[in-house]
């Protein structure tokens, strides 16, 4: 919707990082310009937690990341990308901060607790269910339980200057000045023992930091004089130090507590925070964070103060015009996205912005004042056109056998979100509990309810949502699909739970309608919004799509594996929707957050034509390889079947790889699935069994023979997928996203497999390399992805050279291309503005089998077509797709009289 959008033709994403800088970046603004690209798309670049490898750990909202090589290498990356000709767009990250050391605003928040003047920019509950946390901030980081870390030493309290902290490892925290007094005094006292002096001084400041303003008094002048007054106290007890006796005193008596775990444990227990086994996040911690990593807390970007702070450095550089658009990041956890959107719109009405939002099938984008999503719904949509949906029943019933899993994707999501709630996001469900206590206690309708059957309820309600969350405001606002999908999750609710009573979930019903008035439900209402997201994504993206392994290209980020293929009408139907109401949404097919790259779902999705020999192919892989599994003294064999068979789709659509690379990636599947082991409670045995198992099959030369022998079978067919899938992304209406390295052949896994180092240098040479080739030695050399690369640059150069044939509008309208004749289910067709056509074809295996096109035929608009990947000339009319595709795998035509030479 924005009018700078028609410059953004095409993006291309890089992950910054220590070894790959600001100047890296800046030095492959030529290549990039070469490529076709308009835009150069960067991860998020502010201050990150130190060792940062993606960025979403904002610790510093005003500062570039100094890692990347801070101000100055930041601004020459951004005059290479100018001097190029290259737009830049921007990765932010309103919902979460890091709250490690570095971070200013949660460390005041620590020291200070409810009266900090940073405590409202964190989404913390100090006013819990846990009374032993009110007006505290839990911090879970203890690797025991508390006493027996306190006991153990491994808590030390130390002096800096005027102040003191609390270390733990790695770990520092600020000891509250109101608490200043336990050191001071026995300072004080072992001074005046050793009629030294000076201990006058000491007990007046002990006393005085005693009198503080307490942190619990959060009305604007206590808060101002406690931050007066324990700065001015501190710089007094940091000048009084300079007296050598007086430092030497006051460090023997912090060593004198550190030795008495009676007097340390005194000294915590009246801190703003509360040192914890770091096993009591799950149930117990008091603050929002992103999904379930402990250190990444929730901002509260619904505050103009919170979202101008968070915001002006990067709004100053789109206001420069050094920034052109931006990416926001995970807007399903703010408290308000709707209202979040559209105050960074006001700030930035010619920006491209678009949000990561997780579109689940038949989910619409909310009318937001955006330009689309990030693109994993059309990831997914592109991806179902090379699924056979013939092939799903054999599929389900070979994996049905050879693993014994349950096959209802249904039931196993639902299972993993309960899963979820009861061990990962326990603490979150526990506080909207708490919450719906408060509601049912203001009516004595249902006042006698208890606090396990409003948990039960929640729980269920949460676990039948289809979608990551609704928008309901706290007016009453209600959309029709929000009430649809509220509906059908009350609906699975009651349905599996009969011995709950149904006036909860009607009254739950109401609360989440906006319905019912009160802050007790307001609130419940926000926070249970915040939930449903987290809880869809733990459960689904980092659980169920590592247990469900039917076929596992559908198991990525926004797709739903129980949904097998689709028919070229809905992409068509799909397009023209995206061509009328979002047509500058992005087109994503690899992103850092992929489980697997857009090369290895294109190759993978081939099993669903070939079910039956994938079938025997494991069965014999498994009798090959059953030398390699661990027997248990129960009988069992490890690692089970579920995962042998991920495994084996794995190798295949990866195939070559490293066992180091599989090694990596098959730990995170099994503790990711959290079935025989987990993140939280890994077991070394199974984990070790895994490992030997992986080990012992990759240096298998018998498995290793078949393997290699299957995959040469379906390699060529899996390259003409990848081609298909890219084609249609750089034509179809919307931005372009090409991820870091992936205009070539790239088979990689889930991070952090896809965020190796791209070799920048190899890319610039093949690339000019094209200069001097034809088709068929591109062909000869494909296995250096030189088709790809081709293809690539080709599509690219053509949407930069005429943007507006696809931008928005009648230039860019997009029409789906009659094809008829025997393969007719087997291409895709279809053009931009009566000028450019594009023709790919779907389920080649199938048609192989068929023996080919056959009388095929595809439907060009009148005029004279010329295919850019080859040179080939066409005559409008009907034409054969065997003779449109016989030179290359797909097919970009331009008309002569649009496109002279």
């Amino acid at each position: 919707m924005a009018d700078a959008v028609g410059a953004t033709s095409a993006a291309y994403r890089v992950q910054l990082r220590p070894e790959f800088g600001f100047d890296a970046a800046g030095e492959i603004a030529s290549y990039l310009r070469d490529l076709g690209v308009t835009h150069l798309y960067c991860s998020p670049y502010l201050q990150a937690a130190p060792g940062s490898t993606h960025g979403y750990d904002v610790v510093d909202h005003a500062r570039v990341n100094v890692e990347l090589g801070g101000a100055e290498a930041h601004a020459r990356m951004c005059a290479a990308f100018a001097a190029a000709g290259l737009g830049h767009v921007l990765d932010i990250v309103p919902n979460h901060m890091a709250i490690t050391t570095g971070n200013v605003w949660w460390t005041d928040v620590l020291e200070n607790g409810p009266s900090s003047r940073w405590a409202a920019y964190f989404d913390v509950d100090w006013e819990g269910p846990e009374s032993k946390l009110r007006n505290t901030v839990l911090i879970p980081v203890l690797s025991d339980h508390y006493g027996r870390v306190l006991e153990a030493g491994e808590l030390v309290l130390a002096r800096d200057g005027g102040a003191f902290s609390v270390h733990y490892f790695e770990h520092r925290f600020p000891v509250s000045p109101a608490t200043f007094g336990l050191p001071l005094s026995l300072a004080a006292a072992d001074l005046a023992a050793q009629s030294l002096g000076d201990d006058d001084e000491l007990e007046f400041l002990a006393a005085a930091f005693n009198d503080l303003p307490p942190a619990t008094a959060t009305d604007a002048m206590s808060v101002r004089n406690r931050h007066r007054d324990k700065e001015v106290l501190k710089r007094a007890l940091a000048r009084l130090c300079q007296r050598q006796e007086v430092a030497t005193t006051l460090d023997a008596a912090v060593d004198r507590i550190n030795g008495d775990p009676e007097l340390l444990d005194a000294l915590l227990e009246r801190q703003n925070y509360r040192l914890a086994y770091w096993r009591t996040a799950g149930r117990e911690l008091d603050y929002r964070r992103f999904f379930d990593i402990t250190s990444l807390a929730g901002l509260r970007a619904e505050d103009p103060q919170v979202f101008a702070e968070t915001h002006a450095l990067v709004l100053g550089w789109v206001a420069e015009g050094v920034v052109e658009g931006l990416r926001v990041d995970h807007p399903d956890g703010l408290r308000d996205p709707g209202g979040y959107l559209g105050r960074l719109r006001s700030e930035v009405p010619e920006a491209w912005l678009v949000v990561e939002k997780i579109l689940e099938a038949g989910e619409v984008l909310p009318p937001w004042p955006v330009d689309g999503t990030t693109g994993y719904d059309f990831l997914n949509l592109v991806g179902g056109l090379f699924v056979d949906a013939a092939g799903e029943a054999p599929l389900t019933a070979a994996y049905a056998a050879f693993t014994g899993e349950p096959t209802d994707w249904g039931e196993v999501a639902l299972a993993k979100k309960q899963l979820v709630m009861r061990d990962v996001l326990a603490a979150d469900l526990n506080r909207l509990a708490h919450l719906f206590v408060a509601v049912c206690e203001a009516s004595r309708r249902y006042r006698d309810f208890t606090r396990h059957e409003l948990h039960e309820v929640l729980g269920e309600v949460v676990a039948g949502f289809g979608v990551y969350r609704t928008y309901v405001g706290t007016d009453g606002g209600l959309s029709e699909a929000d009430d649809a999908h509220l509906s059908a999750a009350l609906e699975i609710a009651l349905e599996r739970r009969p011995d709950l009573d149904p006036e909860l979930f009607e009254l739950l019903g109401r609360v989440l309608r906006g319905r019912l008035e009160g802050p007790a439900a307001t609130e419940l209402l926000l926070r249970f919004q915040q939930f449903t997201g987290p809880v869809m994504a733990k459960a689904l993206e980092d659980t169920a799509f590592y247990s469900y392994n039917r076929l596992i290209s559908l198991n990525e980020v926004g797709g739903d594996p129980g949904r097998f293929g689709i028919e070229p009408a809905e992409l068509h139907q799909a397009m023209a929707t995206t061509q009328r109401d979002w047509p500058s949404t992005m087109l994503a097919s690899s992103t850092h957050d992929t489980k697997r790259s857009e090369d290895v779902r294109a190759r993978i999705a081939l099993l669903s034509e070939i079910p039956e020999e994938l079938s025997t192919a494991v069965t014999a892989w498994a009798v090959t390889n059953e030398r390699h599994r661990s027997i248990q003294p129960n009988g069992e064999t490890w690692p089970d079947r579920n995962l042998e068979w991920l495994l084996y789709q794995t190798l295949v659509g990866a195939w070559p790889i490293p066992v180091d690379r599989v090694l990596t990636y098959v730990e995170k599947a099994t503790r990711e699935a959290k079935v025989h082991t987990s993140w939280i409670d890994p077991v070394a045995a199974y984990d070790d069994a895994v490992a030997r198992f992986v080990t012992g099959v990759l240096a298998d030369d018998a498995f290793l023979a078949s393997l290699e022998a299957f995959v040469a079978s379906i390699d060529g067919a899996g390259r003409i997928n990848a081609l298909a899938a890219q084609l249609v992304k750089l034509t179809a209406p919307g931005v372009a996203d090409i991820y870091q390295g992936t205009e070539v052949w790239d088979r990689s896994l889930v991070d952090p497999d896809n965020r190796r180092p791209v070799d920048f240098d190899r890319r610039a040479r093949l690339l000019g390399d094209l200069d001097d080739m034809g088709v068929a030695e591109i062909l000869v050399r494909d296995d250096d992805g030189l088709a790809k690369l081709h293809l690539t640059r080709v599509a690219l150069r053509l949407r930069r050279r005429r943007p507006e044939v696809f931008g928005p509008g009648e230039p860019g309208r997009y029409l789906a291309l009659p094809v008829a004749g025997d393969g007719a289910g087997h291409a895709v067709a279809f053009s931009r503005g009566d000028e450019i056509v594009t023709v790919v074809p779907r389920l080649v295996l199938g048609l192989e089998r068929r023996g080919g096109w056959g009388d095929t035929g595809v439907e060009l608009p009148s005029g004279r077509w010329n295919n850019l990947l080859t040179g080939e000339t066409f005559a409008g009319g009907r034409v054969s797709v065997a003779s449109v595709l016989g030179t290359f795998p797909v097919a970009l035509l331009a008309r002569d009289e649009a496109f002279p030479s």
